[in-house]
């Protein structure tokens, strides 16, 4: 029988290997179309050149670099542990598979527009969404693997065991110092001191914080919002991975408007999307993802918004560049500003 967990390790692989491949293909496919189109030929010679060319491209990086990658993952585990700040598949798949495909959806256009300048045809009044919807589902796929690795794709996460262990632990440790204080209270009686007891101050050791978050887990002890308010892991893996994303998604859809891609905005809109994807190469459980979703995506987006909205009108949402100052101006606030005298000042929460 097969294990369970080699053929976990088969399915990633073959998901991730599918994402790495098949962008590249398709976009290169639709590049040669176009290509082909132009040239108001009947042979399909120039297609199956550029077909042929793509499935090279992409079976020379596989045996190159893939494959080797991969295998010394698996093997030297030391070397995984020695990686820490970022993931060397998602760094492969912007830099070989994400950035060709912006490059061929880029010269599709402009083959289309020459071609348009030449009569022989027109340009579409919207671009095809299957590029963006590709390149960017393969990356956040990649991504949701990369993330569920460490956990079990069966049962319950290893995370609840050790919350029980740890309430356990507070349990044993409360009852031991239930047990010592009332025998230092009997050897302290024949102190003078003892006469006019001092009320003991409360301690935040009467309600250990552990034991409060694991209420909050779980709000609920029964009916129908227990099963609501069930929470994993697992499952926000999926959710964030997406909407970490729509931002992105959002900004690239937006090139595929006639006002942008016949206009010289196609350029800044792919460069800066296109750098927004870098940090999905760094580890998800590093503080610096957060500086890095702010200097990489949403501080540049609010100036690309600004231009858009400024020249072509309100193409883009105006909600999304909301989004994008609120998040940069809280971010440089807290977490600089605040530590300024004017800002550092005592404040009482409600």
């Amino acid at each position: 029988m097969v294990s369970g967990k080699l053929i976990k390790l088969l399915v990633y692989e073959i998901l991730e290997f599918v994402s790495f491949s098949a962008p590249t293909i398709v976009v290169a496919e639709q590049f040669a179309s176009a290509y082909q189109r132009t040239k108001n030929v009947t042979e399909k010679t120039y297609y199956w050149l550029v077909v042929s060319i793509s499935i090279a491209y992409v079976a020379l990086l596989a045996l190159v670099l893939w494959v080797p990658v991969k295998v010394l993952l698996h093997k030297k585990h030391r070397l995984c542990s020695k990686i820490k700040l970022w993931r060397p598949p998602l760094m492969i798949c912007i830099i070989f598979t994400t950035l060709p495909c912006f490059g061929f959806s880029i010269a599709v256009t402009e083959i289309q527009k020459s071609a348009s300048n030449s009569s022989t045809s027109s340009l579409p009044d919207t671009l095809p969404d299957l590029p963006v919807s590709l390149v960017l589902g393969s990356l956040i796929i990649v991504d949701i693997i990369e993330k569920l690795r460490k956990y079990p794709l069966k049962g319950k996460p290893i995370k609840n065991e050790d919350w029980h262990i740890h309430t356990t632990n507070l349990q044993q440790m409360k009852t031991v110092s239930e047990q010592v204080e009332p025998s230092e209270e009997n050897n302290s009686v024949s102190e003078p001191a003892r006469r006019n007891p001092m009320p003991k101050p409360r301690t935040c050791s009467q309600n250990p914080r552990p034991i409060s978050t694991i209420a909050d887990e779980t709000p609920f002890n029964s009916g129908v919002l227990r099963a609501i308010s069930h929470q994993d892991k697992r499952a926000a893996i999926f959710l964030s991975s997406f909407i970490m994303w729509s931002d992105t998604i959002e900004m690239l859809r937006v090139s595929g408007h006639s006002a942008v891609f016949k206009s010289g905005w196609l350029y800044p809109v792919y460069i800066f999307s296109y750098i927004s994807l870098l940090r999905i190469a760094l580890t998800p459980q590093k503080s610096l993802v957060n500086s890095a979703g702010v200097f990489l995506q949403d501080f540049p987006f609010i100036f690309v918004r600004i231009g858009l909205i400024a020249v072509l009108g309100t193409i883009t949402p105006i909600l999304g560049l909301l989004k994008n100052i609120l998040v940069t101006l809280s971010y440089f606030y807290f977490n600089y500003f605040t530590t300024f005298r004017v800002f550092n000042t005592n404040e009482t929460s409600f």
